[in-house]
């Protein structure tokens, strides 16, 4: 099975870092958030992907050219002109990256790796700027299950704050960013029927707008519900969050 994973945005909201890479190129614990997502889909068995490019789209093809300079000892042998790679330590990973266009939204960015998807093909799809302790092989067992086109991981989002715990008008304690107030939302972490595709009409249609409307309204959407962790990186403040657990040990995401 594929993933398909979003990664050509301008990433805006997080342009302390976006003004040099790409969002998904931006790291946490020295290794890029689409490594992460990555190795959450390669926990269950999933190693092929195909990586939606655009925005400094050439660094991410960059990083996995180099992958094993990047996860490996290395000697560079100047004289004789050549280098050896020690230690080995690539994961089996087949990854695709397509040139998707610098402004194309995502519904048309998903369009246009459309001949890397066989027709009647079931692939997973998610965005480069998020991670989450999801269980992988429960949602596609939900999926295979239901029979419909579209699966859609709905999730409780973090509160931006931090809360206080009150007896009356005494603090007795207080928890950081508890949850939100119950709504779920769509999280990524898609499973997807090669029937969706063609519910995308070109480079300037959101994911998020006509093709999840249309997939609602023809009855083909069902929604997995996954109430643990699940953290995107939207600004600065996310990605200091996530690089605290990450350093602390405490990455619930990290599931291999």
């Amino acid at each position: 099975m594929k993933a398909i994973i979003l990664a050509g945005g301008l990433g805006t909201r997080l342009s302390e870092e976006t003004h040099l890479r790409p969002k998904p190129m931006v790291e946490i614990g020295g290794k890029p958030i689409l490594w992460h997502i990555m190795k959450i889909y390669s926990a269950y068995g999933i190693n092929e992907f195909i990586i939606c490019c655009g925005y400094k789209g050439y660094l991410i093809k960059e990083y996995f050219a180099n992958y094993s300079l990047h996860t490996s000892d290395v000697t560079f042998d100047m004289v004789n002109h050549s280098v050896e790679i020690h230690q080995h330590k690539t994961e089996p990973w087949k990854v695709t990256l397509v040139d998707t266009g610098e402004h194309t939204l995502t519904g048309g960015r998903l369009r246009r790796v459309a001949p890397y998807i066989q027709a009647g093909e079931t692939f997973c799809f998610t965005y480069g700027d998020g991670v989450a302790d999801i269980d992988i092989g429960a949602l596609l067992e939900f999926h295979y299950q239901h029979g419909r086109w579209a699966t859609v991981t709905a999730v409780q989002p973090p509160g931006r704050y931090g809360a206080l715990q009150l007896s009356e008008s005494r603090v007795t304690g207080f928890t950081e960013k508890p949850p939100g107030d119950g709504g779920l939302i769509n999280g990524g972490f898609f499973v997807l029927s090669s029937n969706c595709l063609n519910l995308i009409e070109g480079d300037t249609c959101s994911w998020e707008q006509e093709p999840l409307t249309q997939l609602a309204l023809k009855g083909e959407l069902m929604a997995f519900k996954h109430y643990g962790f699940w953290q995107p990186m939207d600004t600065l403040r996310d990605k200091n969050h996530l690089e605290t657990l990450w350093r602390d040990n405490r990455a619930p995401w990290k599931l291999w």
